[in-house]
């Protein structure tokens, strides 16, 4: 018997998840291997199988999109991820496209272009909802200003590790690459993580993505 597609959602309890839930269930060949509220409960969470896709609201309350992208694809490498979400503003979409998603849709959409989305990226193409412009689909989204990255509180050589932390570098490459010691990086990432008001390397990582960092 040909395995189902496994989905995992994640999105604040409610509702509107448990009927994207029963909706998904409907599908042929597709199946629900769970749903969580958001990227931390990635760290605990038991599925009988690996999650092909996973279709997340990057703007429910307990989502918070790169970081979830960091942590499930260090998790199954090959996972899929969709948003499913209300928000059709620009920066909203950006963000997602920065975070490196193969997908975005909107709430409002139809169940064929939901199931139209989950048949394309398992075919390894994204997928985007009609409505959005094709140079946000296409990542031909803007850069953060020069000057609003020099006013971010970091010195230099903050920005260029929390560049390589985002890029999946290990403290012992970072201390290769720029040729100091596993403490001085240790001591920058400590700095960053107190200036960005965050409490892990991933959360560091996801605030470089998601603030178009990699594409300076």
């Amino acid at each position: 018997m040909r395995r189902k597609l496994q989905v995992l959602i994640v999105d604040d309890e409610g509702l509107l998840r448990d009927g994207l839930c029963a909706l998904i269930n409907l599908e042929e060949g597709v199946t629900v291997a769970g749903a969580i509220c958001g990227a931390t409960a990635l760290q605990t969470l038991s599925l009988p199988t690996t999650p092909d896709v996973i279709i997340a609201d990057f703007n429910a309350l307990t989502v918070r999109g790169a970081e979830l992208v960091i942590a499930a694809r260090e998790l199954w490498p090959s996972v899929h991820i969709l948003v499913l979400t209300l928000q059709k503003n620009e920066e909203s979409i950006e963000a997602a496209v920065r975070a490196g998603v193969d997908g975005y849709l909107f709430k409002t959409d139809r169940r064929s272009d939901l199931r139209s989305a989950l048949r394309t990226v398992m075919e390894g193409r994204r997928h985007f909802s009609p409505p959005i412009p094709e140079r946000l689909a296409n990542g031909s989204i803007n850069q953060q200003d020069h000057t609003q990255q020099e006013s971010d509180g970091l010195s230099d050589r903050e920005r260029e590790v929390m560049k390589m932390i985002a890029r999946g570098l290990r403290t012992r490459e970072i201390a290769e690459r720029l040729s100091v010691s596993h403490k001085t990086v240790e001591k920058h990432r400590t700095n960053l993580m107190r200036k960005l008001g965050v409490r892990s390397a991933a959360a560091v990582a996801a605030y470089a993505i998601s603030n178009g960092y990699l594409q300076t």
